[in-house]
């Protein structure tokens, strides 16, 4: 007598333990990178006038020029205020912050500046130039915050044979 074997059959379960942990931990990460994308955009505004437009000679217009040789920090009406040199090859974003804290603190309600950049300075160095000109550490209540001094970052270009400027004054922030 011959016997038939039946073949079991049966069917898998599909295990998807292993993606849904994947997409649990997924996509909180990705959304946690949108969140970080947008807080470090930076708004720019673009200087120009309409034509036949002449400027107000009475507003207080600040210019820090950046070039590879230092910083320089000037107004419209009254020249040049404070000339920073590299120093052994850095740029000196404090004494800027510095200068910059002296005019905000003398013009508290100006949020404008204008930020003129030589052709070879790196993205880097722009980068630093416009953190130290935005904003300023500050000690409020014994914890370290932002303190805002000039949000309204414009851009132009630096002639490409600009040179660093001789020191206006012996004394910093004499201009403003």
């Amino acid at each position: 007598m011959r016997r038939r074997h039946r073949r079991l059959t049966t069917q898998a379960d599909l295990d998807i333990t292993a993606f849904l942990n994947l997409m649990i931990v997924l996509v909180p990460v990705l959304l946690l990178g949108m969140v970080f994308s947008q807080i470090r955009m930076i708004e720019l505004n673009f200087p120009g006038m309409e034509a036949g437009q002449a400027p107000d000679a009475e507003n207080f217009r600040l210019v820090v020029t950046v070039i590879p040789g230092g910083l320089e920090i000037a107004d419209s009406e009254r020249g040049l205020i404070e000339v920073l040199p590299v120093k052994e090859g850095i740029q000196d974003y404090q004494g800027l912050s510095a200068v910059l804290q002296q005019i905000k603190a003398r013009m508290p309600d100006k949020t404008d500046v204008t930020l003129e950049v030589g052709p070879d300075v790196d993205y880097q160095t722009l980068v630093s130039v416009m953190d130290a000109v935005r904003a300023y550490p500050a000690v409020v209540a014994a914890s370290v915050v932002s303190a805002e001094l000039f949000p309204d970052v414009s851009l132009m270009d630096a002639d490409e044979d600009r040179v660093l400027a001789e020191r206006a004054q012996s004394g910093k922030g004499e201009g403003a």
